[in-house]
């Protein structure tokens, strides 16, 4: 498995265009507590933030830690002079979801990531599924042992890189860390990943770099940056190049009304500029949107966020970058869709580009299936891929919250168990909400895929389960038992014996048979089961009951001793040995077989 690929293709700088670098975006992953959120807050937070040059700034749905800064937090790791990229973009939006499957051109919106692991946790199913998500974007990526600060025994740090504070620690304290840190690389080995740790990897091509760290104390954060600065400037650089006055390209991380402006997106740039006089097309849920710019916001810097305007309007913004786009039209833009600049081209052209892309993006939806809700497209795509592995059909699915028309899709379906609304990190509308309850239509929610999917998986199967139940309460079963001698407490009407039950289920109202002949003789129905004087519905096998039995006589139609059966209709055996054999018991099966084997003696076709 090849740990590192070039993730966006070249940028195409014709005629005088001069390429410029651009800061790589970074997606930080990994399962729930398990660090990610810390993490960032202890990158955003590590520097002083008076605005000087250098200090690290707030992006919309980003962090921009520039290379100065990298620098000072890396201290000796890092000399700025061996870099050309300006530092790290950090994507923050939460969850991983919601960024490591946003698309650019071609692959992931990020061009490289970090894992977020506990140590003492190991991988977790949110952490397989960002390693799914990484493998199948081909995103390179480094691995954060996370909370090496909890390890029995060990000393904090503060900020130190991790070597420097692996040194200050005792041999125990590093032995159980040691021993941590190589069940975390036996589990990347597991999913096809060639890891050690960081310093140890030679080729970053073929290996996944492990760096212990711990967000809370900040030990290993400088080596998390200095690790993702490097494998940049290694792996990233030409990707990088981009024309950065050419037509702004750039991915919609979400569409939220602006005070004062309306519908906004914020959007995170990728490639050139966009500036507040452009004409941008944006990926929808109908047609692309073509609407000219009413205004770029970007946040005001941290000294002064503390103004009533968070925002600041700018005349430009190029890539890399996150900003809030305000314009006309923008309700029905998705979340995950390209945003193009149209600029020097004609609107067809980038219309047909996004239209493209979009389609890139791509959900088989079958006649019958299950409807499926997400917050983004990238998120769609995952939810439709695990969904396909888990064979479950899909008949719509959309970006955006559950709304009643969803819930109408889903009570059209022809099969009770794809009246089923899959709902992934979004909201379900209260009239949705009402309507599903009052139609019983079932809405599962999680911001997990697989949680999502074990749900319903569950729900399906009990469903199932409780059908068998039915049929198997309402079919007549297969039992042979015997009169006990000297058990019989009433002749007739009806006679009371004493039985036990030889193999299979005795049911009250069962009809009683004789198969002493070729065929069955009716002699009678249980109209009661006793079991040490208390009513029961049934006896199992080796059960010894009393059985009032309507019909016969003790003595002339029934003697003690006899072997008597419970009758099975026709019908009912076809069931049972057709569909039902996995839910009926062993000696039920067994009782079954000999039944039919009598039938069929003198009809080879009954039953069947």
């Amino acid at each position: 498995m090849n740990a590192m690929s070039e993730t966006h293709t070249d940028a195409e700088t014709d005629g005088d265009a001069v390429a410029t670098l651009r800061t790589p975006i970074v997606a930080v992953l990994g399962h729930v507590d398990h660090g990610k959120t810390t993490l960032l807050d202890r990158i955003r937070g590590s520097t002083v933030t008076e605005g000087e040059a250098g200090a690290i700034t707030q992006h919309i749905g980003a962090t921009a830690v520039p290379l100065e800064t990298v620098s000072e937090l890396a201290g000796s790791l890092v000399d700025p002079t061996d870099f050309d990229l300006p530092g790290l973009l950090f994507i923050d939006t939460p969850g991983h979801h919601s960024f490591s499957t946003l698309r650019s051109r071609g692959g992931a919106l990020a061009d490289i990531a970090v894992l977020v692991v506990d140590v003492n946790d190991g991988f977790q199913p949110q952490t397989i599924e960002a390693i799914d998500i990484l493998q199948r974007t081909e995103t390179p990526f480094v691995v954060a042992a996370n909370k090496i600060d909890t390890v029995p025994g060990w000393n904090p740090q503060d900020d130190a890189p991790i070597q420097q504070s692996y040194d200050a620690q005792s041999d125990r304290a590093r032995e159980t860390l040691d021993e941590r840190l190589y069940e975390l690389i036996g589990e990347l080995s597991e999913h096809d990943f060639s890891a050690d740790m960081y310093w140890r990897v030679q080729n970053f091509a073929n290996n996944v770099g492990v760096v212990p760290t711990s967000a809370e104390t900040g030990e290993g954060v400088p080596d998390v940056l200095t690790v993702l600065m490097g494998l940049s400037q290694r792996y990233l650089k030409d990707a990088m190049a981009i024309d950065a006055e050419g037509p702004g390209a750039g991915t919609v991380l979400e569409v939220k009304e602006q005070k004062g402006f309306g519908t906004a997106i914020d959007v995170v740039l990728y490639d050139g500029t966009v500036r507040a006089d452009d004409t941008v097309v944006v990926g929808a849920t109908g047609d692309p949107i073509v609407t000219d710019v009413r205004a770029l916001l970007q946040p005001r810097p941290l000294a002064e966020i503390r103004t009533e305007k968070r925002f600041e309007q700018v005349d430009a913004v190029s890539a890399a970058a996150g900003l809030k786009i305000a314009a006309p039209d923008l309700d029905d833009a998705m979340a995950g869709a390209p945003v193009r600049v149209v600029r020097d081209r004609s609107r067809e052209e980038v219309v047909q580009e996004v239209q493209e892309e979009l389609a890139a993006i791509g959900v088989t939806t079958e006649e019958e299936g299950v409807v499926v809700k997400a917050d983004t497209l990238g998120s769609l795509e995952a939810v439709a891929n695990a969904l396909d592995e888990a064979e479950i059909p899909i008949v719509r699915a959309e970006v955006g919250d559950v709304a009643p028309r969803d819930v109408t899709v889903a009570s059209t379906a022809d099969e009770e168990r794809h009246e089923t609304v899959l709902a992934f990190s979004v909201d379900v509308l209260d009239n949705a909400e009402r309507q599903a309850d009052e139609g019983d239509i079932r809405i599962f929610e999680s911001d997990v895929i697989y949680r999502l999917i074990e749900e319903y998986e569950e729900f399906i199967a009990e469903r199932e389960r409780s059908q068998q139940d039915t049929i198997l309460e309402n079919i007549s079963r297969p039992a042979r038992f015997r009169l006990l001698p000297d058990h019989t407490f009433r002749q007739n009407d009806p006679a009371v014996v004493g039985v036990e039950v030889m193999t299979g289920t005795l049911k009250r109202n069962a009809t009683v048979v004789d198969f002493e002949g070729s065929e069955p003789e009716r002699r009678g129905q249980v109209k009661g089961i006793q079991e040490q004087g208390e009513d029961v519905d049934q006896a199992r096998a080796g059960e010894r009951v009393s059985v009032a039995i309507d019909g016969p006589t003790v003595g002339r139609q029934i003697e003690e001793g006899d072997e008597l059966w419970s009758e099975i209709p026709e019908k009912h055996a076809k069931v049972l040995e057709q569909e039902l054999t996995d839910d009926i018991p062993a000696d039920e099966l067994e009782a079954l077989h000999v039944y039919l084997d009598k039938q069929r003696q003198r009809d080879p076709f009954w039953g069947k």
